[in-house]
């Protein structure tokens, strides 16, 4: 059984005690029980009797519906951009944005060359400064948009081994402390008071020690005076070939009634994503070459054409995960695919640094769903003033 317990957070969210058939794939948490469906009401593609109708867009059609519906957001912790793509298909306008990690940076830059990219440490950031470089004032941002690294939480990682200690990246010339934060991304939020927030984080984030430090931050939330919700999506729900259940948060500054994204009836396969292959992947390492075959390894997965994949994380890049047909890698096109990244997305660096901007970013359809929802919020919100 999958112990979906700690879900029971807000009105209206699983209940305490309930339990969703080990059998069946648990879908996210939402406003009503589970996404609001019953035992028998999930359903998913594959196997090949279902023409696939996904399709990542291009960024032509991302450019053409940014800042279409008029309202502007800043992003913290943005990555690569996965999150911005969202939102700028949903037809909003990320003016600032800020990412610490040089390879992400150069991948956001390239890719949304019109958004103001501050690469300090948030640290070092101070709400007034963006609202200088954006030229708005305090309460006139309509959303923000934060996904704080997740290393701490991650239970791919070492969780509580790592909080309080810095970690170093590109050989030592760049230090971080990771697991608080997300206090900053609080920080920012009270400084620059926009009318609604996005935060997205692991779902280790309510499991095990880390529970405690999730309170901590949903109390924080709270405290800057917003209304605050939380749910566990999953983007396997919301129109991506890829299992990733995240904890999203969301506030507003003003009233209480929150729209979260309807769950799609059904799943896309990774058959649909990427077809019978896209490219040539290079070959995996021996020891997982065994393990594609058939032979016991940790954390090591052949995928199954006929389901979503598995959650593509940054660790170990391309070395966890075997094609399904093929003892190989993925390539970056298929990557790109099963993360819902455009095709033509410029991902920058090498083939580890590309795939670890894939591993750490909301994918760009869920975001999308996200912000749709989002959009819903401030319409009314306008119809109200």
């Amino acid at each position: 059984m999958h112990d979906l317990r700690l879900l029971g957070i807000g009105k209206g969210c699983f209940r305490e005690g309930e339990s969703w058939p080990g059998n069946r794939p648990a879908p996210g948490a939402c406003g009503s029980g589970i996404w609001g469906v019953r035992p028998g009401q999930v359903g998913l593609i594959g196997g090949g009797a279902v023409k696939s109708s996904y399709r990542a867009p291009s960024m032509a059609e991302v450019n053409a519906a940014r800042g279409s519906n008029g309202y502007r957001g800043a992003s913290l912790f943005a990555g690569g951009g996965g999150s911005s793509t969202g939102w700028a298909l949903a037809g909003f306008k990320v003016i600032w944005a800020n990412e610490f990690m040089d390879h992400a940076a150069a991948t956001y830059r390239a890719n949304h060359p019109e958004t103001i990219l501050d690469q300090r440490s948030i640290r070092d950031v101070k709400p007034e400064e963006i609202l200088k470089a954006t030229g708005l004032g305090g309460g006139e941002l309509d959303f923000l948009d934060g996904s704080p690294p997740c290393d701490s939480f991650s239970t791919a990682g070492k969780r509580t081994k790592g909080w309080g200690k810095e970690k170093a990246y590109y050989g030592g010339k760049k230090r971080q402390r990771t697991d608080d934060l997300f206090f900053e991304y609080v920080r920012i939020l009270d400084g620059l008071r926009p009318r609604m927030f996005i935060a997205e984080n692991v779902t280790g984030l309510i499991k095990g020690a880390a529970k405690g430090r999730f309170l901590q931050i949903l109390r924080a939330l709270k405290a800057t005076g917003y209304h605050v919700e939380v749910r566990v999506l999953d983007a396997q729900w919301l129109g991506v070939p890829q299992c990733r259940a995240r904890v999203i948060f969301q506030g507003r500054r003003e009233g209480e009634r929150l729209r979260w994204p309807k769950p799609h009836r059904k799943r896309i396969s990774l058959a649909e994503a990427i077809g019978s292959g896209i490219g040539r992947g290079d070959p995996l390492p021996p020891s997982r070459a065994k393990a594609y075959a058939g032979a016991d390894a940790f954390n090591f997965e052949r995928l199954c054409a006929d389901a979503p994949a598995p959650t593509v994380t940054v660790s170990s890049p391309g070395n966890d995960l075997g094609h399904p047909d093929a003892a190989r890698k993925l390539t970056i096109p298929e990557l790109k695919a099963i993360s819902s990244f455009p095709a033509d997305y410029d991902l920058k660096g090498s083939y580890a640094q590309q795939w670890a901007v894939c591993g750490m970013s909301v994918p760009p359809l869920m975001m999308f769903e996200i912000a749709k929802s989002v959009r819903k919020s401030l319409d009314a919100w306008e119809a109200e003033v």
